[in-house]
C-alpha cells in the first residue's frame, strides 16, 4: 500500500507498518471477514482473517483453512471448485493444478485462481475434515476487471 515505507522508519499505525516493504513480509489486519459477514451474515463468527504485506509485484495469494461438515476428500474439493471454474464462476474463479507462483498470475482476469496443486488434508490424529487450501489472484487486474463487470452490469440493468 502507498503508506509502506522503502526503508525501516516511523509509523503511525504501529511497528511493523514501518518497516521496510521491499525486504520484509509483514503481517497486519484485514476487513476481509467482517465485509464478508455483512455480504453473507451467515459468516459472521465463522471466518477471520489475517493479511501479509509481501514485496512481490501485484500478484497475491488467498489461504483459506476450514472445517467441512462431512467427511470429504480433497478429489471432491477439486471437483465441486473445477466445476463451478468452468460453469457459473467462470471467469470469475480459475483453476489451475500446476505448480505455479505469483508471478504466473500477474494479468489473470480471475478474482481467484484455486490451486488444486496446494490443497491439503490435516494429518492431525481423529481430524479428518480439516483441509486448508489456496487461491491466487492479480489484486490490481483481477479487481479492474470486477470494476468492468460492475459498468457493463449497470449499463444493461439502469
Amino acid at each position: 500500500t502507498a503508506s509502506q515505507r522503502l526503508v525501516d522508519g516511523v509509523s503511525k499505525r504501529d511497528r511493523r507498518s514501518g518497516r521496510a516493504a521491499a525486504v520484509n513480509i509483514i503481517p497486519t489486519t484485514t476487513s476481509v471477514a467482517k465485509t464478508s459477514w455483512e455480504i453473507f451474515p451467515g459468516l459472521e463468527g465463522r471466518l477471520a482473517g489475517i493479511s501479509y504485506r509481501i514485496p512481490t509485484s501485484d500478484s497475491s495469494v488467498i489461504e483459506l483453512t476450514f472445517r467441512s461438515e462431512r467427511d470429504t476428500s480433497i478429489n471432491e474439493i477439486d471437483t465441486l471448485i473445477k466445476k463451478a471454474s468452468e460453469t457459473y464462476l467462470r471467469g470469475y474463479l480459475g483453476y489451475t493444478n500446476e505448480e505455479l507462483v505469483s508471478t504466473d498470475f500477474i494479468n489473470d482476469p480471475c478474482s481467484a485462481v484455486y490451486d488444486s496443486a496446494s490443497t491439503i488434508r490435516s494429518n492431525l490424529r481423529d481430524e479428518k475434515r480439516l483441509f486448508r487450501l489456496i487461491s491466487w489472484h492479480d489484486n490490481e487486474w483481477g479487481y479492474a476487471n470486477r470494476i468492468v463487470d460492475l459498468i457493463r452490469y449497470l449499463q444493461l440493468h439502469y
